[in-house]
């Protein structure tokens, strides 16, 4: 992995593509001098600067743009499932035991077995392994299994020897709430600082090759660990949240916010996002971790100490705690400190008309993951099967949501889904629920300068004169400018509408390829050529 850290300080013209920018909807080159973006404009215009350049590199028709931004990532688990035992595609239970087996012998001297990504509801057994299963697939060794959604896990007898004070209730049942965050902290304590940081920079590697250029890390006292998070964070420039209520500890692991994944409800998949009614395939609302009085006391006490607070909650339930949480804390401290202090709801799935409004209303920005309804959405997906059909398609309403003027960045939650920007940003235009669909010029915007945005900063995550230079090229194919007046349906190529051209995202096409990854001025990925 490249160093990110230190700034160039010689002058680079890249000239002869296609430069993604507000500045000049024509740009073909572009002046990059000290990490900063120097110029940027039309190849003719390019002459003058090449004298004065160290270095001249031809596009070649390549497209640049800005460096994408994923705003919700947890690097150590995401480099765990690229290097190490990743479920995701095992079709069937029978399969995924298979896998289990096979890498417990490759990984003969490891301490506890690690392992992501399984879904039952794909599996024609419709049901999660047992414990039996999983100690004789595993040889009797410790393992731990998240679900898809790391709201729950599966785990072998050994591991649970580990953890004494958990005692399973639900006999094969997957673990899940404080059971859960117990043997996931039990497994990751197990890490060696070596496994941590391979893991680590695999992950960082894999989003430099796919053009992210920024990551925010979603650490937090029941997801990883403090020396995890710092150990990442020396590692690279990475934008961290913590999520817990201690202030101190988050300002002393250079935190920018107390936020993150801090728990006001679970995920749906597991059975465990609070809901105002009861599941559709279960007699129950799910589960509350945070009440709006929690809600209040942190954001209050967050905007005090001028740090970002933020929260997870997918359910309505949980949202709306954190809409009157929000709403008492800007009675307390002032509603313009709030708005302010650009708090974040991370994935704001279950949505209304009314906590649209008020997250407008209090500045919240939505950190949100268009990738989980082009894997759970649609009538016959994991979100009909949990709440039903009607309730299904009023998830994730991003264009309702943009409407209201609620700031939107993008992120994958990786490992929950890959790290895939283009795909996110596809995903996002042609949402399973077509009323829900935003341009790609929008979804790109989210997946870009939103994530700066959801910073606090609105100087990045853009290709203009005096912005970082952190920015991707692309192997593409023809350019199109989508109509703004239609969502989805109406596309042009127009050269006459003054806007910068994106690729062609339609469903079945395949993606941009990432040629080079550019942070802060300095190359941090470089596809080999061949």
């Amino acid at each position: 992995m490249t160093d990110r850290t230190a700034t160039p300080t010689h002058t680079v013209l890249l000239r002869g593509g296609e430069v993604h920018s507000p500045a000049d909807p024509f740009a073909t080159a572009m002046v990059v001098e000290r990490g900063h973006i120097a110029w940027v404009g039309s190849e003719g215009a390019a002459d003058a600067f090449a004298p004065g350049v160290d270095e001249v590199v031809d596009l070649g028709g390549a497209l640049v743009t800005p460096a994408f931004t994923d705003a919700h990532v947890h690097a150590t688990s995401t480099g765990l499932a690229l290097t190490g035992l990743d479920l995701s595609a095992a079709r069937s239970l029978a399969e995924a035991l298979d896998l289990v087996r096979a890498y417990a012998a490759r990984r003969p001297a490891d301490r506890v077995l690690l392992g992501h990504g399984w879904d039952a509801a794909r599996w024609p057994e419709r049901r999660a392994p047992r414990r039996s299963e999983l100690d004789e697939a595993a040889g009797g060794r410790p393992l731990y299994l998240s679900r898809v959604d790391v709201h729950s896990a599966v785990v072998t007898t050994a591991l649970l020897d580990l953890v004494p004070h958990v005692h399973p209730h639900g006999g094969d049942e997957p673990l899940t709430k404080d059971d859960h965050h117990a043997v996931r902290r039990a497994a990751l304590d197990a890490l060696t600082p070596s496994q941590s940081a391979e893991a680590q920079r695999a992950a960082l590697d894999r989003a430099a090759s796919l053009g992210i250029g920024s990551v925010h890390e979603c650490g937090g006292p029941e997801i990883s660990s403090p020396e995890d998070f710092a150990g990442l964070l020396a590692l690279a420039a990475v934008h961290g949240y913590w999520a817990d209520r201690d202030l101190v500890l988050a300002r002393e692991l250079g935190a920018v916010g107390a936020a993150g994944d801090l728990f006001v409800d679970g995920a749906l998949g597991s059975h465990t996002a609070c809901l105002h009614a009861p599941y559709a395939d279960a007699a129950h609302t799910g589960t509350g971790y945070l009440d709006a009085a929690d809600v209040a006391a942190h954001v209050a006490a967050c905007t005090e100490e001028g740090l970002q607070a933020g929260f997870h909650a997918i359910g309505d339930a949980a949202v709306t705690a954190v809409v009157e949480g929000v709403r008492a804390a800007a009675e307390k401290v002032g509603l313009d400190r709030v708005r302010a202090a650009r708090h974040r709801v991370e994935h704001a799935e279950m949505m209304t008309p009314q906590t649209i409004a008020a997250f407008a209303e209090l500045g919240l920005t939505a950190s949100v993951q268009p990738a989980f309804d082009a894997a759970w959405g649609g009538e016959d997906g994991m979100y009909a099967d949990r709440l039903g059909a009607e309730r299904a398609r009023t998830l994730n309403p991003y264009a309702a949501m943009l409407k209201a003027g609620v700031p939107l960045a993008f992120g994958s939650d990786a490992p929950v889904t890959p790290l895939d920007p283009w795909g996110t940003v596809r995903a996002a235009a042609f949402h399973r629920t077509p009323e829900h669909r935003i341009s790609v010029r929008a979804a790109f915007a989210a997946h870009t300068r939103g994530g700066w945005r959801a910073l606090g900063r609105d100087d990045a995550g853009i290709l203009v004169p005096g912005a970082p230079a952190d920015y991707a090229v692309w192997q593409t194919g023809e350019l199109v400018v989508q109509a703004p007046d239609d969502r989805v349906a109406r596309w042009s190529t127009d050269p006459r509408s003054g806007t910068p051209g994106l690729p062609d995202l339609s469903p079945g096409g395949e993606l941009p390829v990432c040629l080079k990854t550019v942070v802060g001025g300095r190359e941090v990925f470089v596809r080999p050529q061949g």
